[in-house]
């Protein structure tokens, strides 16, 4: 009875969810565009390397500084002076001399030549941010494609639910005509319970592959920013492609995959701290200037030569030369670093380049083995029904037994399932070609 009611409130979601709005795949991906948070993260970090090349500028600017302090002393001070008329020596001493202390001043500092390092800086900022640019498109590609595919694994799900649903009757009438049998006395016990067993297993199918379409959809929803329990329904159908041709992406995909892309303005980035880093053997030239204000105010003076009041003021200016002689062959160590760097990065596009192109061929392979099963279980699936419809009314005419019947309702079972895996898998293959090539949201 349990059993039983568990069968009817799956029909009752089943019956909701045909009642729900529909998620379309392209309100998905609009979702997963506002709200994906590895998009949100990638935007973050682009928002970052373009802070960085707006302030750039910064390099090219004087660095101007101003300090000030004052300070209170209190002390208790002895002088001991020689005489000059007795020869005698004297002793001075005066207690709680209070004095003020101020010091004001404003610095300039200019960098004029650096070995062309402030430029070199420049440079790379700004390749940073059209960096962080690529690095926001591959990931919302990417992002899209995980859509893509978690939708139509929805999609065949469903499908999937509906075969199970479409097989519903047979079991039925399987488990009729052998009651009848029984009845009659032309039939046994054992085919009635292997009739019901069956029917029960579809039933137990049935929970399992709605459970399945839902355990998907928290995964969507988890990838469009959706909330997790968030219901809808999806589309009914799996669209495709099935004109691409290999030379339209082994061709020319070097310059619109988005990782290669990437990897290349990694290239340019390694390229331009080599020559950062080779500024620091030139010398470097600056301009200074400041302008200073002090004061000493003195309540008692214990020599008579020592003023009461002292204030300097005044403007300087100069420049200054650094020349780089010898550092420990720092500046040549971080120059062997950055080239390090570079080789690093040419040899990792070499790697991501080999990559892209293996993953396009085997895809392209996928792509049309699927549709080649695509198209013989499309043939298959119109065989495997008619036997069905067959071995059902041989059954109620008593020219053969359940076990033909159960055969080919197995049958029929397998071609289900080989051809929406077929269909899914297809657009799988058809979806990654299309992220490898770069051009996904076209």
């Amino acid at each position: 009875m349990k059993f039983v009611f568990i069968i009817f409130v799956c029909l009752g979601i089943a019956t909701q969810i045909e009642a729900q709005q529909q998620l379309t795949l392209e309100d998905a991906i609009a979702a997963a565009l506002k709200n994906n948070y590895d998009i949100l993260l990638s935007r973050n970090d682009s928002t970052s390397y373009a802070l960085d090349r707006y302030y750039s500028f910064a390099a090219f600017i004087p660095q101007l500084n101003a300090t000030g302090a004052i300070v209170w002393n209190n002390n208790n001070q002895q002088l001991k002076f020689a005489s000059r008329t007795t020869g005698k020596d004297s002793l001075v001493t005066r207690n709680g001399v209070r004095t003020t202390n101020n010091s004001y001043s404003v610095n300039l500092s200019w960098t004029l030549f650096d070995g062309m390092k402030m430029f070199a800086t420049r440079e790379r900022l700004i390749e940073q941010e059209t960096l962080g640019g690529l690095t926001v498109k591959e990931q919302i590609v990417n992002s899209v494609a995980a859509v893509i595919n978690n939708y139509y694994n929805i999609v065949r799900q469903k499908q999937q639910l509906e075969a199970i649903d479409s097989q519903m009757i047979v079991y039925e009438t399987r488990v009729q005509l052998a009651d009848r049998k029984l009845s009659a006395g032309l039939g046994s016990k054992p085919e009635l319970l292997q009739a019901k067993v069956d029917y029960n297993a579809q039933k137990a199918a049935r929970i399992t592959q709605l459970s399945l379409i839902a355990q998907l959809r928290d995964q969507l929803n988890q990838l469009i920013g959706f909330k997790q329990g968030s219901v809808y329904d999806v589309t009914n159908s799996i669209p495709l492609n099935m004109s691409l041709q290999y030379g339209e992406f082994a061709q020319q995909y070097e310059k619109t995959n988005l990782g290669l892309q990437v990897a290349k303005k990694n290239i340019d980035i390694a390229s331009i701290s080599v020559k950062e880093q080779k500024a620091g053997l030139w010398p470097t030239l600056s301009f200074n200037s400041a302008y200073n204000f002090t004061s000493t105010n003195n309540s008692v003076v214990v020599n008579q030569n020592q003023p009461f009041f002292n204030q300097n003021k005044g403007f300087n200016y100069g420049f200054g030369l650094n020349v780089p002689i010898l550092n420990g062959f720092n500046t040549h160590r971080l120059i062997r670093h950055a080239q390090i760097g570079l080789q690093y990065q040419q040899v990792n596009y070499e790697k991501q380049r080999s990559l892209v192109d293996v993953g396009i061929s085997n895809a392209f392979k996928e792509y049309e083995l699927q549709k080649q099963l695509l198209d013989l279980e499309d043939d298959n699936i119109i065989l495997a029904k008619e036997n069905v419809a067959i071995s059902v009314e041989r059954l109620k005419q008593g020219v053969t037994t359940s076990l033909e019947l159960r055969e080919a309702q197995k049958s029929l079972q397998d071609a289900y399932i080989r051809l929406i895996s077929a269909r899914y898998n297809t657009k799988v293959a058809e979806t990654e070609l299309l992220r490898l090539r770069g051009d996904l949201l076209h």
